[in-house]
């Protein structure tokens, strides 16, 4: 198991748990699906709800550690081309 910065104690990546994708510790729930609740319009406290194992800190952690993984992300979209 592979774990990430000091900074997010609670996320970790194993390659034979979701094919290493980010989870909350102790679980297989993924940053990516922990995003995906709270872009749907999920709170941090109705996530909390729908999964019990889960904590507030949990969720803000994951919440975290995406805007701190995409931080020097940078999109380019190119022209559209004429038809």
């Amino acid at each position: 198991m592979a774990d990430l910065p000091a900074a997010f104690p609670r996320i970790v990546s194993d390659p034979a748990v979701l094919r290493g994708k980010p989870c909350i510790r102790g679980t297989r729930l993924s940053v990516e699906f922990i995003l995906e609740l709270i872009a749907s319009g999920a709170s941090r406290e109705d996530v909390v709800r729908a999964y019990p194992q889960l904590t507030v800190d949990d969720v803000s952690e994951a919440v975290l550690y995406a805007a701190r993984f995409l931080e020097h992300e940078v999109v380019t979209q190119s022209a559209a081309k004429a038809s």
